[in-house]
């Protein structure tokens, strides 16, 4: 059995509760400010910002940290030109011919369809691979376990950073998404995409959908000690 090494927690800061509270509290109020946006400026966003929220979702828990994402980030228009061709081809497929009815009645309140002129306007699009092996020092492919799971918090993480640093977000699905491993030069033998995560300052006038969200003692329950 292979021994693991351990160091001390050094990184852990516990604040006095006061400072714990409010710290929770202002971060909740911030986190109900965040809104998917559909509409976006095309002013340049810098890329270091887009590394630094990139880098803080690859600190996320990963089943036996094996870290099973690869994001790429791309402001390159000839790419994003390409994408957003090959995602309104699949969407529009799907909008005309694979909905059911009851799910064009779910996204109805969004005002969304085929057509997705913000994969070219924002100035960044993220696209979140979930891989399925990785490769061993000796070159052989190893397992992930719970890649889906891993990444699906890696991205909650991203999308949180990028909304705490001033930035509007949209998770994107064109489904299927397999062309994104080949216009990004990903191996679909080993990785398949998550998501498409559009990054960008909202539009001048921008609207969006009125909708509220579940109130907390809806989507918490509570078992305490007497």
């Amino acid at each position: 059995m292979a021994t693991t090494t351990t160091l001390p927690l050094t990184s852990f800061r516990e604040l006095p509760e006061p400072e714990m509270l409010r710290a929770a509290r202002e971060f909740r109020e911030l986190m109900q400010r965040r809104r998917t946006v559909r509409t976006f400026d095309s002013r340049p966003v810098p890329r270091e910002l887009i590394a630094d929220c990139i880098a803080a979702a690859g600190t996320a828990p990963s089943g036996a940290n094996q870290q099973p994402w690869h994001f790429i980030a791309v402001s390159d228009p000839g790419v994003k030109r390409a994408i957003r061709l090959a995602a309104e081809k699949e969407e529009r497929l799907f909008y005309e011919q694979r909905a059911t009815d009851a799910w064009l009645r779910a996204v109805a309140p969004m005002e969304t369809d085929w057509q997705k002129p913000f994969l070219e306007i924002a100035p960044w699009l993220i696209a979140i691979f979930v891989q399925k092996w990785g490769t061993a020092p000796d070159g052989s492919k190893v397992k992930h376990y719970y890649p889906t799971e891993s990444v699906g918090i890696a991205t909650g993480i991203l999308i949180t950073a990028l909304h705490v640093a001033g930035l509007a977000t949209l998770t994107h699905t064109p489904s299927p998404m397999g062309f994104l491993n080949e216009i990004l030069g990903r191996p679909a033998d080993t990785e398949r995409p998550f998501l498409l995560l559009v990054a960008g300052y909202p539009a001048a006038g921008t609207r969006v959908p009125d909708i509220t969200r579940k109130p907390p003692a809806a989507i918490v329950g509570w078992l305490e000690s007497k």
